[in-house]
């Protein structure tokens, strides 16, 4: 009987789920209580935001509800995961190959790409830092130092 009354209770909410506000943020939250309104459909999708924690990826993806023109791609992550060492050297340098191809995924122009170099240089410390310890960190701070450039924020 309590398996039946909880079934109907998920079918009732799931089929609501095509109403809710946006002012709670992105995540999944947002999404599977979109089009809701009220105190209850905006508890609910904080808490599941908060609960799956998947803001950051949303919003380094453009997922999930995370509208943006940000340009961090599936092949952006790759990349600096598997070229996390010479990307590394290549930004504290300020230039090389590593750090080149990341400007053409990330669709730098070519005219931009100095000034891209020279910020990637100047913030090695904070784009790098120790809390920075996967490929979704570091891009996730280069996107905040490029946001505070009047150049590159262009470009997130």
């Amino acid at each position: 009987m309590y398996k039946k009354l909880a079934l109907a209770a998920v079918l009732a909410v799931g089929s609501t789920a095509a109403f809710a506000d946006r002012d709670v943020g992105c995540g999944i939250g947002s999404q599977v209580w979109a089009g809701q309104s009220g105190k209850v459909a905006k508890i609910l999708a904080g808490t599941t935001n908060g609960l799956f924690a998947n803001q950051l990826f949303g919003i380094t993806f453009g997922t999930l509800g995370c509208s943006g023109t940000g340009t961090v791609t599936a092949q952006a992550v790759t990349f600096t995961n598997e070229n996390a060492e010479a990307l590394a050297r290549d930004m504290a340098v300020g230039e090389g190959e590593s750090l080149n191809v990341l400007a053409e995924l990330l669709n730098i122009k070519s005219e931009d790409k100095a000034r891209f170099f020279a910020v990637s240089k100047e913030n090695f410390s904070e784009i790098y830092s120790a809390d920075n310890q996967d490929a979704f960190q570091v891009l996730a701070s280069l996107q905040t130092v490029m946001s505070q450039d009047e150049v590159l924020k262009a470009y997130v």
